[in-house]
């Protein structure tokens, strides 16, 4: 018998991307690779990356630099790099680091076997196409292996809102939503395979507009609900959302989906007007925070998640103090922030950009704030009972971890649970990122 290839993947960013490297997996176990954990130990490196971050395309020519010593003493490795820095770098990646042997885009890895047959016969190949095939569709017979309790489930994918910060219509291209039979289909071999919550992806996934099996299009809402009658899947989560995409269905879907969770990531971005509209973000704060109100009608224990964006051209300190009264107003669960940082090719990489030293000082206010209603949301679980879906053994002897429906992280001492199981738990205590509780019952 001929012995398997190693593969070894290192996964930038979203979690689109790690959807996006299981399903690469996949397109090459059919060429004889098998997954390894080192990059010492593989016959192919392949770099799934992000173009979101600050330097991604540097951090990604870094990353490809510490392989040349391995390349020199293996020069049977194949190495490769796939995603949106590979989308939107291309042939530059080849030329700065000649090692590299093959290049793929985000909509062209269905192609992975074809690209690895041309560098294995000592050609580089290059595919940052926006192909016609649904390379879904040429993926859709997957390996029947055994899967842990929760998975990612790509749904849509692009975006046609053209944020003045952001890459993702240049790398992802258009929305595109997948056909609801297949996402149905994928579904339920994911739970006949041991998943028992998927969380569905997309760069935009309330904008889901997919075909569905009468023809007609479905939203995302009328998604939720068919997800909703597949047996043995027991939670459906969502991200990321746009709030111009949030719907009356979908609202109504968090008040009455019994399986869809209570978290909701909601980006806004900015708290001030001015800000948002150079941001080309199509949404008013006032109107933001009317949605919030509604969704919270709707479900009252609904905890939210966003993202800010500080030091963006021209936000003066009244904008940002905007951004703080919105927060205070809200309060999120969650919430994840970042210094503004240019991206070529988009509008506001062209503007006058703000001191570093305000930034610094604006992002630090900003998660300080961030911080405290976190920790203010995670304290206000003690002494309550959550559903817990346990997903692995904890770092001591007897503990189990996973994550309530409300996504916080729960710790609890029961040697005899297993991963998938889900409970209600009561929680005791909470700590610096956790909660800690007791289990009072195995549903």
């Amino acid at each position: 018998m001929t012995e398997p290839k190693k593969l070894f993947i290192k996964t930038y960013g979203c979690q689109m991307n790690v959807y996006d490297s299981e399903r690469m997996a996949e397109a090459l176990g059919g060429q004889g690779y098998v997954e390894t954990k080192s990059a010492d130990d593989a016959d192919m490196i392949l770099l799934n990356t992000c173009h979101i971050r600050e330097k991604a395309a540097e951090k990604v020519y870094s990353e490809l630099g510490r392989y040349k010593g391995l390349k020199a003493e293996k020069p049977d490795l194949k190495i490769g790099v796939a995603g949106c820095v590979a989308q939107a770098e291309g042939e530059e990646i080849m030329r700065r680091q000649p090692l590299v042997d093959l290049v793929v885009g985000p909509q062209s890895y269905h192609r992975l076997p074809e690209l690895e047959a041309k560098a294995r016969s000592g050609e580089k190949a290059l595919d940052t196409d926006f192909p016609e095939e649904d390379k879904f569709d040429v993926l859709k017979n997957r390996p029947k292996a055994k899967r842990g309790p929760t998975a990612f489930l790509t749904v849509q994918e692009g975006c046609d809102k053209f944020c003045a910060f952001c890459v993702v219509p240049y790398t992802r291209g258009a929305e595109v939503s997948r056909p609801a039979t297949r996402v149905l289909d994928e579904a339920r071999d994911l739970v006949d395979r041991g998943v028992r919550e998927i969380t569905l992806l997309g760069q935009n996934v309330n904008a889901y507009h997919g075909e569905g099996p009468d023809g007609a299009d479905w939203s995302l809402a009328r998604l939720i609900w068919a997800l909703n009658d597949i047996d043995g899947l027991e939670r459906i989560r969502f991200t990321t959302s746009h709030p111009n995409d949030m719907d009356d269905d979908l609202i109504e879907a968090h008040g009455n989906c019994a399986k869809l969770m209570p978290y909701l990531h909601l980006p806004v971005q900015s708290g001030s007007d001015h800000i948002l509209k150079r941001m080309n973000r199509s949404h008013t704060a006032e109107s933001y925070i009317r949605l919030i109100e509604r969704l919270r009608a709707a479900r009252p224990d609904l905890l939210l998640s966003g993202d800010f964006i500080v030091g963006f051209p021209e936000e003066s300190e009244a904008d940002f103090q905007a951004t703080l009264d919105l927060i205070e107003e809200v309060k999120y669960g969650y919430a994840y922030s970042f210094k503004y940082s240019t991206r070529p090719g988009t509008p506001a990489a062209e503007r006058a950009q703000l001191p570093e030293d305000v930034k610094d000082e604006r992002l630090q206010r900003l998660q300080s704030l961030i911080t405290r209603q976190q920790r203010e949301v995670q304290d206000s679980m003690v002494g309550k009972t959550v559903s817990v879906l346990f997903e692995k053994p904890g770092r001591f002897a007897g503990q189990m971890v996973g994550k309530s429906e409300y996504l916080h992280a729960v710790h609890v001492q029961s040697p005899d649970l297993t991963p998938g199981t889900l409970a209600k738990v009561h929680i005791d205590s909470s700590g610096a990122n956790s909660l800690s509780g007791t289990v009072k019952a195995v549903l």
